[in-house]
């Protein structure tokens, strides 16, 4: 059987057909992406219940992209620019990723799920990046990524799934501040700003400020999914 690998997923008015309702929902890339590695995927509802049960069917977590955390996640006033907050999202994932982590279950964090992981272990994040680099490099048109480089630290588990350096596709206007408890940093982009984050006490936790399943190299969700396969092995 392939890995099932559970998803998170908006709570967003979204409109089809007739229809606009508030509807549970995840870009299809992420879906194909884990398809294309070999996985099962699930769409994850974000829902601070039956957390226990839904880990239990899981073989992997991806924590997806999104909008805002809420400042008050992490102890902070909010900056002008921070918006779209669900403070519900933020809790049900926090929740989800502390029982994934303390599973030992392989977790593939993107974008707005990597500041998850570094605020779920005590980091905070910095609101607005164009105020400290500078530019808006990372998100320079709504709606459309943009492409630049990443360098990735050697020894780390995102060099051995990407390599030294990796171009990649991002879409953040915020990033993270002080770094979560046993997290360390993988990789930076030629600005200086921490592109990815990982955890080194776990045998896969790795958070990436940029967006992998718009990507064609599938390098890190084929790590994920085998992964997981390895952990579905050991719990049969």
């Amino acid at each position: 059987m392939r890995p099932v690998i559970g998803i998170t997923s908006y709570a967003e008015e979204a409109r089809w057909g007739v229809w606009e309702l508030p509807a549970a929902l995840i870009p299809l890339s992420y879906v194909r992406a884990v398809e294309r590695a070999g996985g099962r995927p699930l769409l994850v509802p974000p829902s601070a219940e039956g957390v226990e049960e839904t880990l239990g069917v899981l073989d992997g977590l991806i924590l997806s992209g999104g909008a805002d955390l809420d400042p008050a996640s992490y102890g902070a006033e909010a900056h002008p620019e921070t918006n779209g907050v669900r403070p519900e999202r933020d809790s049900a994932e926090l929740a989800l990723l502390e029982g994934a982590l303390a599973r030992d279950m392989p977790v593939l964090a993107v974008c707005r799920g990597s500041q998850v992981l570094n605020v779920a272990r005590g980091g905070d994040l910095v609101q607005h990046l164009p105020e400290v680099v500078g530019h808006e490099g990372h998100k320079e048109s709504p709606g459309v990524f943009a492409d630049h480089d990443v360098d990735v630290v050697p020894g780390t588990k995102l060099y051995g799934v990407v390599g030294e350096r990796a171009p990649v596709k991002s879409h953040h206007h915020q990033g993270y501040g002080r770094l979560g408890q046993g997290l360390r940093e993988s990789a930076r982009a030629e600005d200086g700003t921490v592109e990815a984050i990982e955890d080194p006490s776990r045998r896969f936790a790795v958070g990436v400020l940029w967006h992998p399943e718009e990507e064609e190299d599938a390098a890190l969700f084929q790590a994920l999914v085998e992964e997981a396969r390895r952990y579905r092995e050991e719990r049969s």
